[in-house]
């Protein structure tokens, strides 16, 4: 049986967001950026939620009918470093080269938490900018409902598409388990994996589109 999906809409802020602050939770980079648990459960909420705004400006959001999973994706231009290619990447800016994204991103959800700003510069440099692309910024499964390819069917859906129309994609892994899945898809690790200071390891991955697919 195949996985409705629709595209979604302001209309599906409040459950996408209470989705992806679930499941973003306990993520190793979500922990980093909020080491202390208190803290993270207070402002979590409110990075998913810029997140979620900062989707609908810069791409699109796929969720499943029954609101069991979503993805928020960029479709991100070719463009010169120095002209703002990485603004997608920067996870905030949707101003280009007028708009310094990590630095609003913070002030918006954490402005004494130097990390969310942190992260944003360190993925922001790593992030490819010579090619269009679609960008998978985040996609989130409830919790019970893992293991039965929610995820995996959002994901194939937008890859389809970019077979068809050779497009490119790109992520990155926060986990181990994430890199395995994100390679099964055709994924492979793009350059130096990204350690962040005292943190996790994260793996931008990158994939061309599939001739005949």
């Amino acid at each position: 049986m195949g996985v409705a999906i629709r595209r979604a809409g302001e209309e599906d802020r409040a459950d996408a967001v209470r989705l992806l602050d679930e499941a973003f939770m306990w993520d190793p980079v979500s922990a980093w950026v909020f080491p202390a648990e208190e803290h993270r459960r207070r402002r979590h909420g409110a990075l998913m939620d810029a997140f979620f705004d900062l989707a609908l400006g810069e791409g699109y959001i796929d969720i499943t009918e029954d609101g069991s999973a979503v993805a928020l994706w960029w479709s991100v231009p070719a463009a010169a470093p120095e002209a703002g290619g990485g603004s997608a990447k920067s996870a905030g800016s949707g101003g280009g080269a007028e708009a310094d994204g990590p630095a609003l991103l913070r002030q918006a959800v954490d402005p004494e938490n130097e990390r969310v700003e942190l992260i944003g510069r360190l993925t922001e440099a790593a992030h490819p900018t010579d090619r269009a692309h679609q960008y998978l910024h985040m996609i989130a499964v409830r919790p019970d409902r893992q293991g039965e390819g929610l995820g995996t069917a959002l994901i194939a859906a937008v890859l389809e598409r970019c077979d068809t129309e050779g497009l490119h994609a790109y992520l990155e892994a926060s986990s181990a388990r994430s890199r395995a899945l994100y390679e099964r898809l055709g994924f492979g690790v793009t350059g130096a994996p990204l350690d962040l200071p005292d943190g996790p390891r994260m793996w931008p991955m990158w994939r061309e589109p599939r001739e005949g697919a």
